[in-house]
């Protein structure tokens, strides 16, 4: 088992690919309406919430620094149809790109 930064969810190795499915609401994702934050002890949840942006960002960077492609699927992209194609085709083209390299 590989101890990849961010632990992503899946990791294709042969095509050294990983995939993080982020949920919008922990990992921040930008203009989504899951996004929210709790009205309840908002400075601890602001901070806990950058946290976790800038640790993905740091995880994100390190594994492009390693030649691994990062792919982001959001929570959201898989209960839209749309979305689920667009980030299905993202996924087909980079694996494309792994190939013979």
């Amino acid at each position: 088992m590989m101890n990849l930064p961010g632990k992503p969810d899946l990791v294709l190795a042969k095509y050294k690919t990983v995939i993080f499915v982020h949920g919008c609401f922990w990992h921040r994702h930008k203009d989504c309406k899951k996004a929210t934050t709790p009205q309840s002890r908002k400075e601890f949840w602001e901070e806990k919430f950058k946290r976790n942006v800038i640790r993905d960002k740091e995880n994100c960077q390190a594994l492009r620094r390693d030649d691994w492609k990062v792919l982001v699927i959001w929570e959201c992209e898989l209960t839209n149809a749309q979305k689920r194609s667009e980030s299905l085709a993202n996924l087909v083209t980079a694996l494309d790109h792994s190939v013979g390299t």
